[in-house]
């Protein structure tokens, strides 16, 4: 194996717990960048300097007590569906039995320690398997995890039982307790598994959108079906109406509707045209296009939007590592309060062994550390996912945490707060050369990939230029513009006031300078985004104070700022000067800072918390942690309230875990807690976590 990231799917993980002990498996075999989600059932490392064989790492994951799943694997015939009807069967009777007798009813042959023993013992082999098997590989793992208690409290209720049966001592019977705990845990199992599956719907939706074959356009016109994983860049594909968008392309021929709500949360179809990029899993509402494929694989948008979800418990938000510490040695001390409660029930209260023996069991059964691992994980990856679906990509737990706290939002004004689509209002010609200075305008903003560039070159299609101009050599000073040296022996400067000399008497937004010499003067327009105002004011309302850091004009960024309602500007600011803003900022409070991800780069880095805006773009999905798909501003107010919302949900999980282990495990000790119903409880202390996860995806913010 290479450094190459390797990926496997493993089966039997219920909890956190459970992925840290093949994350410490895995890491204390030498592999590097090790990854264990349990909610997708996802393991990735690389394997390091060991050049350990991929057998041996499955068979030592498999040691452990988890299943290594195969792409050509079905899934396994001994189910937990299966394994919860069996032990339901046989454990019915039992507990029939026990609720009758309470009421004063006899079932004579139930009350037969032969009987109890025999349908007790299937519902145990049961136990021992899935839950034995469990409980010694996390201890071998280093981590045990909650089925350790299960087990330890059924065996003990078992082997006290038939202790019982021999001694014919009908008190220590208690087979009916080793079946029901074993039957309840296993239901708390499956609803818990059921709840899990409803937090990666996120996933799920994205990875349907994922066109499974594609039109390969060949030279001769035809049409060749080619299945998703054969594709490759460069390809040239044939998108109908109606068809799916395999992978990320660029349009060759052709005009279209697209929809890409799915992607990006834009609800109104884009019109497509040569030139434009197409996203992988957006639809062709009408139209035909020829496009040539740009990514493939996991480079495309889609993928790296699904990686983003599935991957976004990794970062785990500092709120989550107190729980995580805990859960670490939550299972041993609970068996030490076990062992002290029966020890201080028998030896010094003088209590029976089998009430001191219930009283050790129930606080074994009772006790919960997934829920304390659940806590986190569940509702980041509801969260992500929710945000995912307002064309919003989060990294990581942390970084949702961030984006709920910040106070401070800076904004960019070019291309973030207005469309970033430059007309020009007026141009002045002082020197009189108006075609020249277009065309070398024109061939100089060809080097920049600035916004105002770009609309500049477009707007000068349309006006008259020289067909002949000297031969430029052409550089971009960040903060300052273009310069070029001619072959005419002049130099050339293209950019904002500052060129000029602080007593010219010249008006517009971008000079064209011949040495010293003013050849062009452009004023230039520029739109507000449609709803910038209203998100302004909405996140105001919710307590951002807003800013706009910009390196255009200060009477233009003025403008701006009271059209918007914008409590503070700044105006006329160079790379450096963004940065010392933006560092005095940081130290006032949280901020992030909104761009395009690409010239505001330093600034993005400098923030508490980068916000990038993008076109889709896999470098910005990479460098960002958070991107706004499409450049919708007008989502930040949603996303601030559904990443608040992630972290409420957070610390109520966390809460209810912590609440319910120290108020439930001292009740137990002290005997006011039956085992069974113990089992029952703490089955439904999971589900109670993750339901509370799950009402986020419908929260209201």
């Amino acid at each position: 194996m290479g450094k190459e990231i390797i990926e496997l799917k493993v089966d039997g993980m219920d909890c956190n717990n459970c992925a840290m002990s093949i994350s410490r498996y895995l890491e204390r075999r030498g592999l590097e960048d090790v990854f264990v989600n349990f909610q997708t059932k996802e393991v990735r490392f690389q394997p390091g300097e060991n050049q350990l064989e991929l057998n041996k790492i499955k068979a030592g994951i498999e040691k452990l007590g988890f299943i290594v799943l195969e792409e050509e694997a079905s899934e396994p015939y001994w189910t937990l569906e299966k394994k919860l009807l069996l032990s339901s069967i046989f454990c019915l009777p039992l507990l029939l039995g026990h609720l009758v007798m309470m009421a004063g009813v006899h079932w004579a042959w139930l009350e037969s320690p032969a009987v109890q023993f025999f349908l007790a013992l299937p519902v145990f082999l049961i136990g021992v398997f899935h839950f034995g098997k469990s409980a010694l590989s996390s201890l071998r793992g280093g981590v045990p995890n909650m089925d350790v208690l299960i087990f330890v409290g059924s065996t003990a209720a078992f082997v006290y039982s038939i202790i019982g049966w021999y001694l014919q001592d009908p008190t220590y019977y208690f087979f009916e307790t080793t079946a029901t705990i074993i039957t309840l845990v296993l239901l708390g199992n499956w609803m818990e598994k059921r709840a899990v599956a409803q937090t990666t719907t996120a996933i799920g939706a994205l990875t349907q959108l994922q066109a499974p074959m594609a039109n390969k356009l060949l030279p001769s016109g035809a049409l060749l079906p080619v299945a998703k994983s054969e594709l490759q860049i460069g390809m040239l594909l044939q998108i109908n109406g109606g068809d799916i968008v395999p992978t990320d392309a660029i349009i060759k021929e052709g005009e279209g509707l697209m929809d890409e709500s799915m992607l990006t949360g834009e609800s109104i179809p884009i019109p497509k045209e040569v030139g434009q990029e197409v996203i992988g899993g957006s639809t062709l509402l009408s139209g035909s296009l020829q496009v040539e494929a740009t990514a493939v694989g996991k480079n495309t948008v889609l993928e790296q939007m699904v990686e983003l979800v599935k991957t976004a418990q990794q970062d785990k938000p500092p709120i989550q590592q107190l729980a995580d510490r805990i859960s670490a040695i939550f299972v041993p001390t609970v068996l030490l309060i076990s062992l002290l409660t029966f020890t201080i029930s028998y030896f010094l209260f003088d209590i029976s062994s089998g009430d001191s023996l219930l009283r050790a069991i129930a606080v074994l059964v009772v006790s919960c550390p997934c829920a304390m691992g659940l806590a986190t994980p569940t509702a980041v990856m509801v969260g992500v996912g929710r945000l995912a679906r307002l064309g919003v990509l989060i990294k990581g737990g942390r970084t949702v945490e961030q984006l709920a706290n910040i106070k401070q939002l800076v904004f960019d004004k070019t291309g973030t707060l207005t469309t970033g689509n430059f007309r020009i209002e007026s141009a002045e010609y002082p020197s009189g050369h108006m075609k020249l200075a277009n065309a070398i305008v024109w061939e100089m903003e060809r080097h920049s990939s600035h916004p105002i560039a770009q609309s500049l070159r477009h707007a000068l299609d349309g006006m008259p230029r020289a067909e002949e101009i000297p031969v430029l050599t052409v550089k971009e000073e960040r903060g300052i513009g273009m310069v070029a040296t001619g072959d005419d022996n002049a130099t050339y400067r293209l950019g904002s006031r500052r060129l000029l000399n602080p007593d010219a008497d010249c008006e517009g937004d971008i000079f064209l300078l011949k040495d010293t010499e003013v050849l062009a003067a452009f004023r230039l327009g520029d739109d507000m985004k449609d709803g910038a105002e209203q998100t302004i004011g909405t996140l105001q309302q919710q307590g951002v104070n807003t800013y706009i850091l910009s390196g255009d004009q200060h009477a233009k960024t003025e403008r701006a700022a009271k059209a918007l309602g914008v409590n503070h500007f700044f105006a006329e600011q160079l790379p450096a000067q963004k940065l010392e803003k933006i560092r005095e900022l940081s130290e006032q409070a949280p901020t992030a800072m909104v761009g395009d991800g690409i010239n505001d780069a330093p600034a993005l880095a400098q923030a508490d918390l980068g916000i990038s805006l993008s076109d889709a773009s896999q470098v910005a999905i990479q460098s960002a942690k958070v991107v706004l798909l499409n450049g919708r501003i007008d989502v930040l107010p949603k996303a601030f309230g559904v990443a608040e919302k992630t972290v409420q949900t957070i610390r109520q999980n966390l809460f209810w875990a912590f609440a319910y282990n120290v108020v439930a495990i001292p009740i137990a000790a002290l005997g006011f807690l039956n085992p069974m119903l113990g089992a029952l409880f703490m089955a439904f202390s999971d589900v109670v976590v993750i339901g509370n996860s799950i009402r986020l995806k419908y929260k209201k913010v």
